[in-house]
C-alpha cells in the first residue's frame, strides 16, 4: 500500500494554462471555430494531460493483460477457460485483432500473463506477472486476497514504468479472459449501485439461459463475499480479476507520469472504475474510447464522468477499443500541430461585425 499511496500523491491536476494556450492556437487555425470539434476538445486535452503545447504520441503502447477466472465453473461463459491461454498465442503470433488495429496505428501492444490458468510457453514476447493461476471462484468466496489484490496493481505499475522508461507517448487499456465481464460486472454493481439486470450483458455470446445463469451467479457472489463499495481494495479483491486490478495500477502510474489513458471497453473500463474510487484524480487523465455493446460500461463511463470518443458497437476487448481511440488522438494532435493559422497560410479571417 506504500507504493500506492506514493503514486498517488505524485498525481496533480493537468495543466489549465497550457489547456488556455491550446484553446487559443485552434481558434486561430485555418478553420471555422469550433469546426473540428471532439477533435479540438482531445488536442486541448492531451495537452492538459502532458503539459506540452506540441506534445508528441510517437510511442504508442497498448498493455494487454490475460488472466483466467474461476467463476468459470459456473458455466457464466460461451467459451471455455482454455480459450484465455491460446487467445495469448494469438497475440504473440499477430493473428488477433488488437494485432491487426494497434499495427493500423503505430502502437505497439505489450502482452502479459498476469494470471492465466496454465503454464504458457516461453517467449521473449511474453511478459509473465503470474499473481496466481487464476483468481479462485467468486462465486463460492472472495476471487483472490487482499494481498493478491494489491501486488496486481503494483504489477501494473511495474509494467508502465518499464515502458516509460524507453519513452511512451500514450498508452491504451486491453485485456483477456474468459469470464471476466462477470467480474467486471459485479464490480460496476458495487460501484454504481445499478441492478446486475441493468448492467450485465451477454459477454462473448451468452444466450438467453446463460445470461440468467450469469446474473444469478453475480447475484450470489455479491451477497456471499458482500464487498464494501467504499474500499476499491475490498471489492476488487472479493469479485475482480488479476488483470482487471493491474490495468488499474497501469492507469494510476501513467497518471502519475502525466501520460495520457486511453480506456478500452467494459472490462478496461472497470478497471478504470477501480481506479477511480482509489483515488478520482485519475479521472483527467483518461480518455474513453468508446462504448461497449455491454451495458455495463454505460453506467461505468457515466458514474466516472467521461464521455466516449465513438460508439462502433464494439464488445471484442483486447485493446482494439482503444487502439483506435490512439488513433483519434494522433490525428487531434495533429490537427493542432501541423495546421496553419491564418497569419502562417496567409489566409483571412473571419470578418467581425
Amino acid at each position: 500500500m506504500e507504493r500506492i499511496n506514493s503514486v498517488i500523491e505524485n498525481i496533480a491536476g493537468i495543466d489549465q494554462a497550457i489547456v488556455k494556450k491550446t484553446q487559443e492556437r485552434l481558434d486561430n487555425l485555418t478553420k471555422p471555430l469550433g469546426s473540428l470539434g471532439r477533435l479540438e476538445e482531445l488536442a486541448k486535452k492531451i495537452c492538459g494531460i502532458t503539459g506540452k503545447d506540441s506534445p508528441s504520441l510517437e510511442n504508442k503502447v497498448i498493455f494487454t493483460l490475460a488472466a483466467d477466472h474461476g467463476v468459470t465453473d459456473e458455466g457464466v461463459s460461451a467459451y471455455p477457460k482454455e480459450v484465455t491461454a491460446q487467445m495469448v498465442y494469438n497475440f504473440l503470433n499477430g493473428g488477433a485483432g488488437i494485432n491487426v488495429l494497434a499495427k493500423h496505428v503505430g502502437a505497439r501492444v505489450v502482452i502479459v500473463d498476469i494470471g492465466v490458468a496454465a503454464d504458457l510457453k516461453a517467449d521473449p514476447r511474453l511478459l509473465v506477472k503470474k499473481i496466481n493461476y487464476g483468481t479462485k471462484n467468486m462465486a463460492k468466496g472472495p476471487a483472490m486476497t487482499r494481498d493478491e489484490a494489491i501486488k496486481a496493481i503494483c504489477v501494473g505499475m511495474d509494467l508502465f514504468e518499464e515502458e516509460y522508461k524507453r519513452g511512451v507517448g500514450i498508452i491504451g487499456t486491453g485485456e483477456m479472459g474468459i469470464g471476466n465481464t462477470t467480474a467486471a460486472s459485479a464490480i460496476t454493481a458495487c460501484f454504481t449501485g445499478k441492478t446486475v439486470e441493468e448492467i450485465t450483458g451477454r459477454g462473448a455470446g451468452l444466450d438467453d439461459a446463460g445470461l440468467k445463469k450469469k446474473i444469478d451467479t453475480i447475484k450470489k457472489s455479491l451477497a456471499i463475499n458482500n464487498p464494501d463499495s467504499s474500499d476499491a481494495f475490498d471489492v476488487l479483491s472479493k469479485v475482480g480479476g488479476f488483470e482487471i486490478a493491474g490495468l488499474a495500477g497501469i492507469i494510476l502510474a501513467a497518471t502519475s507520469k502525466k501520460v495520457p489513458v486511453i480506456i478500452d471497453g467494459f472490462i478496461s473500463g472497470s478497471a478504470a472504475l477501480v481506479a477511480f474510487k482509489i483515488t478520482p484524480k485519475v479521472k483527467d487523465y483518461m480518455i474513453a474510447a468508446h462504448c461497449s455493446v455491454e451495458s455495463g460500461h454505460k453506467h461505468i463511463l457515466e458514474h466516472i464522468g467521461l464521455r466516449p470518443l465513438f460508439d462502433l458497437d464494439l464488445r471484442l476487448g483486447e485493446g482494439t477499443g482503444g487502439a483506435l481511440g490512439i488513433g483519434l488522438a494522433d490525428a487531434a494532435v495533429k490537427i493542432l500541430t501541423q495546421m496553419a493559422t491564418f497569419k502562417s497560410a496567409n489566409v483571412s479571417e473571419k470578418k467581425n461585425d
